[in-house]
């Protein structure tokens, strides 16, 4: 492909972003195909519920220490294949199904699960030529022959029916059929045999060996392979996750629209309310009921629909899972997952509770490594700060208006040319210095890299790749070529191990001119995006290492790249320091690597309020580290609408503001006074809670739990709130309900948990749950409430960065239950190494009970030199009198009264100045 003039790629660009500023421009649906339009989907979809012609041989059945494995046949076609099933640890078991002699291997997906997974012990109970049964402590898996069925129970609950539908499909490897020849004109042709009669009705699918959408042509060399299986949830009545689509956290139910699709996919103006694919894609799908939450990981990298039936809507056949779990009309949620290429390996989670289910995902994928603490402040973006002053005269401009901040960040003009690993020798001239500037005021950088490298022949990264083989691959071999930001670009084979290391040594501080160890990444692009590609993105018949079909792996390129930044930030601090990574494409296992953000979202109420559920899919999908561009990346905002998102952006994990290149400026105190105050208290309100964002991401990395939560996964039996994600949960302490309306004077609330009582966190005003509250707001916030139960620490020194308070006092905020309790735990280290990993840090238990707050170290043999202390206890909810001064005791300072204040009512009191440090335990007597 000719490279284009850059000046006339220029011009197409700033078109394209006019079009964008003004309105003109939607997203083009033409640009992405649907279901009816996609072969493999075509044909997954249109088969018939009913008996299935697989057939499992139960005499070839054998068995090992952790699994059973059998011949699979379909009797249809005499295609067979070997099914396995093994038994995992923490109530999971995961089955395999792949063709028994392929022409060639198949793809199985690598890289993504975090290790080997933890087998134990299986045992067959019962064998008969009907049926198999399987046992693993607790748990057993009834395996049915004819038709090939796999029902899974926890306990002697059935949770998982696989196949009860009769939808699976495994479309074998074959040899292209020879054309059919003509009818000589004049004769008729055979009749068609009927619909029963078809074996093979990929032979009537034109899209079976070749495709052809709009002007780009798949020559599909290895023919039909799609896969697909359906799963049945009986007992539940809402399902969940499968991200990232910009819908609501409950999935709808996809009769009669298209299935939910995942495809990683760069999609300008993506529209909300829909199952469309935009950047990542995660397939793990929860379902929930009164009685439990299960789960199904479907592992494979290939593009994936989902089809979704649910009790309020047309459950199709359901009186077959119905009969086998004999449970009459009780409701279930139908699933049907299909996939174009690889084999079918999904792993079932069995819960019972939701937070159970999300940590058995983890337990696969890994959890995300402890963030630097940094990254959880406040981050000030966009498209793009023009020089060196003006990054500078930025970052002073926070601190001109006492607006703490902790990393600017440069989009893709800061490079010479848009060649990654450059920077522009006019504009940012001195980068190491702006770096340093940044770093004297407590600050980081994070720049731009992505993907695509310019097809340049002065670019050393282009020289390289082009002379060493590093690029992507046609289906002819040649090095492909494709439009992107820079123009003619090619795209680096991370599949590759030569160029993943390759890669990653591009981020050391000898190779990237200018960088420094307070440089930080942000891979976008990466889905990968390809201007002139079909959906804009990369051909399928594309070729990888070890000839991967693209089409095999699309979903794992961003996982891929990003695996190799996050080595690079590794190597470059000798692995001593934790890198921060920002992705836009991801797939299940990228958490370990990166945070992501949701795209290129509009300044509209409608995708503020949209942020919510996107980020709370991707939490219980593994994914804690998620945030929207604040403030809206198109268009521009106007002030209630950014000071509501400053708000709610407060209590989403990632905390960043963006906006596109044409957009106004819109730093936080280019408003007026009034909403530059209120932006102020908000990122300032943020920062209070820094301590507890950071806890939280501990307790997430060493126990899977998610950082945000639905209120479902915390109340589970409460019907209520198993659709609502109009507000959340950070941790289990803080109930969130922003306002994403305009014009907002009340918003109603609802307060979960029978009876609890929820604190209001500025006034201490007390709510009960399994009620709601029509609640009066206005600009200056956003209702935040504390659970009562639970013990948070706040840091209220709020400084320009979070660096400068990380020995600064802590105060704790103890809200009491209807029994005077309380409990809450703080995790401390040097927020920036792995020094943590050698037990340097404190994860403090905070526990009040009987009148007493005690402070005890949870892990003895560890321990930091934190120079921090207790400022300021509040205990929220006592209600009655003191009889005495509050007393403290710990080794440091013996036994010491302390003062003490209390309102009226006695709900808050407020005990001064305790004095004594974090490294130590101590108990607070009232």
């Amino acid at each position: 492909m000719p490279a284009i003039p850059e000046m006339r790629f220029s011009l197409v660009l700033g078109t394209l972003l006019c079009l964008l500023m003004n309105n003109v421009a939607s997203v083009d649906r033409n640009n992405f195909r649907t279901c009816d339009q996609t072969s493999f989907c075509r044909r997954c979809r249109g088969v018939a519920p009913g008996a299935s012609p697989y057939q499992l041989q139960l005499d070839t059945l054998q068995a090992t220490a952790s699994s059973v494995s059998a011949e699979l046949v379909n009797t249809a076609m005499n295609v067979k294949f070997v099914f396995q099933l093994y038994s995992l640890s923490d109530n999971t078991f995961r089955m395999k199904v792949n063709e028994l002699s392929p022409l060639k291997p198949r793809h199985e997906v690598q890289f993504v699960l975090k290790g080997e997974p933890d087998y134990v012990k299986l045992e067959v109970i019962e064998k008969s030529s009907e049926k198999a049964v399987v046992r693993s402590g607790t748990n057993k898996v009834e395996i049915f022959a004819n038709p090939f069925r796999v029902d899974v129970y926890r306990g002697s609950e059935l949770v998982i029916s696989t196949n009860a539908r009769g939808l699976m499909r495994f479309e074998h490897l074959r040899t292209k059929p020879a054309p059919k020849p003509e009818t000589p004109e004049g004769e008729q042709a055979a009749p068609e045999a009927p619909a029963s009669a078809v074996v093979d009705d990929t032979e009537n699918d034109p899209g079976s060996w070749e495709e052809n959408y709009k002007s780009h042509h798949d020559s599909k060399p290895n023919g039909p392979t799609a896969v697909a299986m359906d799963f049945t949830f009986p007992g539940a009545e809402q399902a969940y996750g499968v991200p990232l689509h910009a819908d609501y956290l409950a999935l709808r139910n996809t009769k009669g629209i298209d299935p939910y699709r995942l495809f990683n996919l760069d999609v300008f103006e993506y529209e909300l309310e829909n199952g469309m694919s935009i950047y990542g894609a995660i397939p793990v799908l929860y379902a929930h009921g009164l009685r439990q939450t299960a789960g199904v990981f479907w592992l494979n990298s290939a593009e994936t629909w989902i089809d979704v039936a649910k009790p309020d809507g047309e459950n199709v056949v359901s009186s077959l899972v119905n009969l086998v779990s004999g449970s009459g009309q009780e409701p279930q949620v139908d699933t049907h997952f299909m996939s174009e290429s690889g084999i079918i390996d999904v792993f079932f989670l069995l819960g019972p509770k939701p937070i159970d289910a999300f940590k058995q995902y983890t337990a696969l994928t890994g959890t995300a490594p402890l963030p630097p603490f940094f990254s959880l402040g406040y981050h000030q973006c966009r498209w793009n700060y023009n020089d060196e002053d003006d990054v500078r005269a930025v970052a002073l401009g926070f601190d001109e208006h006492d607006i703490p901040m902790d990393v600017m960040w440069l989009d893709i003009e800061h490079t010479d040319g848009k060649k990654y690993f450059t920077w522009d020798p006019i504009k940012f001239a001195h980068p190491t210095e702006m770096v340093q500037n940044l770093t004297a005021m407590g600050r980081k950088l994070v720049t731009i890299v992505d993907p695509h490298i310019k097809r340049d022949p002065g670019y050393f990264l282009h020289r390289d790749a082009e002379a060493n083989g590093y690029y992507v691959k046609t289906k002819d071999g040649n090095d492909y070529e494709g439009w992107c930001w820079p123009g003619s670009v090619s795209y680096l084979d991370f599949f590759d191990p030569a160029v993943r290391d390759y890669y990653s040594d591009r981020y050391l501080l000898e190779n990237y001119a200018g960088s420094t160890l307070d440089l930080h990444i942000w891979n976008d692009m990466n889905e990968p995006s390809v201007f002139n590609g079909p959906e804009v993105t990369m051909f399928k018949d594309n070729v990888h290492y070890g000839g991967l079909e693209h089409r095999d792996i699309h979903n794992m390129y961003g996982f891929m790249q990003t695996m190799s930044t996050y080595e690079g930030l590794q190597r470059r601090s000798q692995g001593t320091l934790r890198p921060f990574i920002l992705t836009r494409s991801f797939f299940a296992g990228s958490q370990r690597f990166t945070a992501m953000w949701t795209g290129d979202n509009f300044a509209d109420w409608n995708h503020m309020k949209m942020s919510v559920p996107m980020c709370l899919t991707m939490a219980i999908s593994g994914f804690s580290n998620c945030g929207a561009d604040v403030g809206g990346f198109f268009r521009n905002p106007d002030a209630e609408l950014f000071t509501r998102w400053y708000q709610l952006g407060a209590f989403l994990p990632f905390y960043r503001a963006h906006s596109i290149l044409e957009s106004k400026r819109r730093e936080p105190w280019l408003f007026d006074p009034e909403t530059t105050s209120h932006v102020r208290q908000a990122i300032r309100r943020r920062y209070n809670y820094l301590s507890l964002w950071y806890t939280l991401f501990f307790e997430h990395t060493r126990f899977g739990t998610p950082v945000i939560r639905p209120l479902f996964a915390q109340y589970p039996d409460d019907k209520n709130v198993f659709a609502v994600d109009n507000e959340f949960l950070v941790g289990d302490a803080l109930l969130v309900h922003p306002v994403v309306v305009a014009g907002t004077t009340e918003v109603p609330v609802y307060f979960p948990g029978d009876n609890e009582r929820w604190y209001e966190i500025e006034t201490f005003q007390v709510f009960r749950g399994r009620s709601s509250a029509s609640v009066p707001v206005d600009m200056s916030k956003i209702p935040v409430y504390q659970r009562g139960g639970t013990i948070v620490s706040r840091l209220e020194r709020v400084r320009r960065s979070s660096a400068l308070m990380h020995n600064d006092p802590y105060t704790i905020v103890v809200a009491l239950d209807d029994n005077g309790y309380a409990k809450g735990t703080l995790y401390i280290d040097d927020g920036e190494t792995y020094k943590y990993k050698s037990n340097e840090y404190l994860y403090i238990q905070l526990e009040f009970s009987n009148g007493s707050l005690k402070a005890k170290l949870i892990d003895k043999k560890a321990h930091y030199a934190s120079k921090a202390w207790i400022e300021r206890i509040v205990i929220l909810g006592l209600n009655k009198e003191l009889s005495s001064e509050p007393a403290i005791e710990s080794k440091s300072v013996g036994k010491q009264t302390l003062k003490y204040s209390n309102d009226d009512s006695w709900n808050v009191i407020v005990v001064r100045k305790p004095g004594v440090s974090v490294t130590e335990e101590w108990t607070l007597t009232l």
